[in-house]
């Protein structure tokens, strides 16, 4: 084979690798509601009831609590979420706020935009530190790109998670799951859901 051959079979396999890529679907972020639950299949309506989910929860799928928190749990150097509005003046106004456990430090860490409501931003990060302000308590969080003055204020919701497992997934339970896996059949398959406890949705 000549060099010549070579490259253009290998600038082809490339070119197939690429498409192979640009054909994966893009994961399902999903906020609803349980309906019914068979085996490992969950169907679960939209928060905002326009859509029905059909959802396979992986055998090694990873299920977590939501339970409300306050204000005085988010400590210097914990790891948070927080869902946010940005202000004229470059911060954000929490909309939620939730406390990750030590073990999910570092997950999705950064700042970007997020669909809680149009226009809300995520960000993911350390709490650096916390001063009383006009209307709120100011959080400075930090993350490796950067950092974000967030303002709390009443009506920010405050969450965390706990441990828990799949007997919590029953109709009527509230779940948020960050990634959903889109099947062939047009069923989706999550490998990790938080479930609210109590009635309580996840805000995220």
């Amino acid at each position: 084979m000549t060099r010549w051959m070579s490259c253009l079979l290998a600038s082809a396999l490339l070119l197939a690798a690429t498409a192979g890529l640009a054909q994966e679907p893009a994961p399902v972020r999903v906020r609803g509601t349980i309906e019914a639950v068979d085996g490992a299949m969950l169907t679960v309506r939209s928060r905002d009831r326009q859509m029905v989910y059909r959802i396979k929860v992986a055998d090694d799928a990873v299920v977590r609590g939501i339970v409300p928190a306050s204000l005085a749990e988010i400590k210097n150097d914990a790891f948070v979420g927080v869902s946010g509005l940005p202000q004229a003046d470059g911060s954000q106004k929490a909309l939620e706020i939730h406390i990750f456990p030590e073990a999910m430090r570092g997950t999705a860490e950064g700042h970007g935009p997020w669909d809680l409501v149009p226009g809300s931003t995520m960000t993911n990060a350390t709490v650096a530190q916390r001063v009383k302000g006009v209307e709120g308590d100011v959080i400075t969080l930090k993350y490796k790109q950067g950092e974000k003055k967030v303002l709390v204020v009443p009506q920010t919701r405050i969450v965390t998670f706990v441990p828990g497992d799949k007997s919590e997934l029953k109709p009527g339970v509230k779940i948020f799951i960050a990634a959903a896996r889109k099947n062939d059949d047009g069923t989706l398959e999550a490998s990790a859901i938080a479930a609210g406890r109590d009635g309580l949705p996840p805000p995220m």
